[in-house]
């Protein structure tokens, strides 16, 4: 098998040439297109996953001799997450080179969260079946770069965090309220607000609930440290 010059340049954004082409072509194909004959990268997903696991933690353990579990699991957690994965693949342009089905398409199916991270753990599945997990890890390491030493010693996710900071304090947890949803029912967009029993609030806008939640929460944790200071 041949590949395309646009999946050789992704290729070189990849940092790694295949000897098993049809593995590359297989992690960039949706399940929105695949078939019997062309099969998608659900199960390459389910692979990366853990190949991505297997190196975030022990690069996690490499980079801080002393740290105890409940320091490193926050920061494994903000390495693998779905959303870091999308921006690695926004890092080399994965979403140009995706194959995709019509509805997919429309719908901006290469700038979407979920469907970038996952084609990010199987273009990484794919490049542990093409060479082994050393060439694995030195790509996810090149494409991570300072991702690993400048994740938060303290990566929780920013909704729990904002309900601990909380609960310190004797008040209740947080509220979230959905305020506004705008754009096509195929690509909503959800305006979230959340406020605390003091007052204090914020709202952020995201294309799905959860992720707009987080958001909202990461800006009013942001607020009240600076306040704190």
């Amino acid at each position: 098998m041949r590949l395309s010059a646009e999946l050789k340049a992704f290729e070189g954004r990849l940092g790694h040439h295949f000897a098993k082409p049809e593995l590359l072509m297989r992690a960039v194909t949706h399940a929105s297109i695949g078939s019997a004959t062309r099969p998608d990268n659900q199960r390459l997903e389910f692979l990366g996953d853990r190949v991505l696991g297997l190196v975030m933690a022990e690069a996690l353990l490499s980079a801080d001799l002393g740290a105890r579990e409940g320091q490193l699991a926050p920061r494994f957690n903000a390495l693998v997450r779905k959303e870091t994965c999308a921006a690695v693949a926004r890092d080399i342009a994965l979403g140009d080179v995706l194959k995709l089905g019509r509805s997919e398409m429309l719908t901006g199916g290469r700038r979407k969260e979920a469907l970038l991270g996952d084609a990010m753990e199987a273009v990484i599945a794919a490049v542990f079946l093409d060479a082994g997990f050393e060439p694995a890890r030195a790509v996810i390491l090149r494409l991570w770069g300072s991702r690993v030493s400048e994740v938060e010693a303290d990566a929780r996710d920013p909704k729990t965090a904002l309900q601990e900071w909380a609960q310190a304090r004797g008040m209740p947890p947080p509220r979230y309220i959905e305020a506004a949803r705008s754009g096509p029912d195929h690509q909503p967009r959800f305006t979230v607000a959340v406020q605390l029993a003091s007052g204090e609030a914020a709202e952020a806008q995201a294309g799905s609930k959860r992720i707009a939640e987080q958001q909202a929460a990461r800006a009013l944790l942001a607020r009240l440290e600076t306040s704190d200071d």
